[in-house]
Order: structure tokens, then sequence, then C-alpha cells
């Protein structure tokens, strides 16, 4: 879907492409893609390294003056291997020309949109909007991760009561998830230090943005990081306690089966066909199952004092 913006205060959506409008595609189809490449002569290289889901942040630079800034952005899932992962973004710039491009429906760009226009923000040039939409990234990798946190106590809630492996999973799929997201955002972490120390970026877009690009990038950096931290930490303790459960499984059913085993050998013993001095007494079966009997309750008090019962 393509939608072009202008800005005055806030991104207002307008029929048409014009000179400076920022042209922002969605799940490109190939009219759309054509558009860019006959109609605004977007290099289709471009739109290739795009379409590549591994693309990493990175600027690249032709010799006629377009410019590709790939940056990181967050999505929801919601799918049976992974809840949230990340896709890049390209912005591709050149004049009077801007074009962002991402391979999938994103929350992202709806929600920036909106809230250009609640704080009737104007954007005077176009590196200052690649800044903001890194902002706005970092912002949403920050409310992606409270819902991850979310998950996070309720997996650990679950765990506490009873260990099975949906539970387990469910914390594999989360900390997919962070995977994914501490690597995007230490890529737009570099990528942003590059912006910066560019004499463009530098004279376009002032301090303060930069600032809170900065800042939001490194909380978001550092919460992922804290997550990973708490899930390798739970499922090293999960691990530890199914471990301990199996022991004392095993513990207890060696201890049954050494109490079974003693009435085994005493019947066993006695269901020989040699003499045994109690072949002709007529409580010998009364006498040998009591034995049995007394012999294993004593042997199960042992073990219970043990503590291996």
């Amino acid at each position: 879907m393509m939608t072009f913006y202008i800005n005055t205060k806030g991104y207002e959506v307008t029929d048409k492409w014009q000179p400076n409008c920022w042209t922002s595609i969605e799940c490109p189809t190939p009219e759309e893609r054509n558009f860019l490449i006959s109609g605004l002569e977007v290099p289709e290289s471009f739109i290739s390294d795009i379409e590549d889901n591994d693309e990493r942040p990175r600027r690249d630079e032709e010799d006629d003056g377009w410019q590709l800034i790939v940056i990181r952005i967050p999505i929801r899932r919601n799918d049976s291997r992974i809840d949230f992962t990340t896709v890049p973004l390209g912005i591709i710039i050149r004049d009077d020309v801007c074009v962002t491009i991402c391979n999938y429906k994103t929350e992202m760009i709806d929600d920036f949109v909106v809230y250009s226009i609640r704080k009737r923000i104007a954007v005077s040039n176009h590196y200052e909007l690649a800044m903001r939409l890194m902002l706005s990234a970092s912002v949403w990798y920050l409310k992606y991760l409270k819902n991850i946190n979310v998950q996070i106590m309720r997996s650990e809630a679950e765990l506490q009561e009873t260990v099975h492996n949906d539970e387990i999973l469910k914390l594999q799929r989360v900390e997919n998830s962070l995977v994914y997201f501490v690597t995007s955002l230490k890529g737009n972490d570099v990528l942003f230090y590059r912006l910066v120390h560019s004499k463009t970026f530098r004279e376009a877009c002032d301090e303060d943005l930069t600032e809170d690009v900065e800042i939001e990038l490194k909380q978001a950096e550092e919460t992922t990081n804290i997550y990973r931290n708490i899930i390798h930490s739970m499922s090293g303790s999960y691990s530890s306690v199914i471990s301990n459960n199996i022991n004392g499984t095993m513990k207890t059913l060696t201890s049954v089966n050494i109490i079974l085993m003693l009435p085994t050998l005493i019947a066993s013993l006695y269901g020989m066909n040699v003499s045994n001095y109690m072949e002709n007494n007529s409580y010998a079966f009364f006498i040998v199952v009591g034995a049995s009997l007394f012999l294993s309750f004593l042997l199960a008090i042992f073990f219970r004092r043990k503590d291996l019962l």
C-alpha cells in the first residue's frame, strides 16, 4: 500500500505525489514498485536490498545523489515459533524525493503519523524524518518489550505451580524475540552514530532530537539485555528444578524396587523344589508371606527415615 504525506504541523495524507512529500509504502505491489523505478527513478538495487529480510542497518549513497538508510524496526508476528521479530525499513532520499519501504504491515508507521498530528510536529527536511523514524522505532521496541515482560511474568507464575514443556517453549519463543531485538538494536545504534557524525545529518537535525534518539536507543538496548538475563536465569533455575524432580523420582522408584525385591527373593527361595524344612508345615505359606511383609515394612521405615521415600 502506497500513501503520500505532506507535512505542515504533522503528516497529512495527500492524493498524489508532489515534491518533498513523504511516500510511504508497505507491502509494495508490482505497480508500486514500477512507480518507484520508472516514475521517481529510484535505484532498483535499493529496492532489492530492502526486500532482503536479513538486511542489516546501514547507510549507502550513490554517485547521482540517491541515499539509502536501512533501519530495523520491530513487528508483531504472533505465530507458533515467535511472537515478535524485526524487519528492515528502507528510507530512500534524494533532493525532493523521500520514500520509505517496508515489506510488512507495521503498527509503527500509522502510529508515527497519528503522533505527528497530535503533537503538531513540523519536519523541516528528509534527514529529520529519517531520524524521527529511528526514534519511533526505538519507542516501539520499548512498547513490545513491555508485552514481553508481561509474558515473562505470566510464564514465571505458571512455572512456579508446575513445570511443563509448554511453559518452557513459551520462554524459548520470548528468548528468540529478544535475540532479534538485541541484534537489531545494536545495528541501529551503530548506524545512529554514523549518521550523527555525518555532516549532512548533523546540520539537518537539532541536538534535542539526536539526544532523544540516543536515549531511547540505549534504554531499549538495556531493557532487552535485562530481559534476556532474566530468561537465562529462569531457564537455568527451572532446568535445575526439573533435574532435581527427576532425581527425586528415581530415588523413590529405586527404593520401591528394593522393597518389592525382598518379598520376591523370599518367595523365590521357598518356591524352589528343594528341602527347606517347611514343606510339611501347614502354616508355611502364611509364615513366608508374613515374614516378607514384615521385612518389607521394616525396609520401608528405614528408607522413609533416610528420606528416600
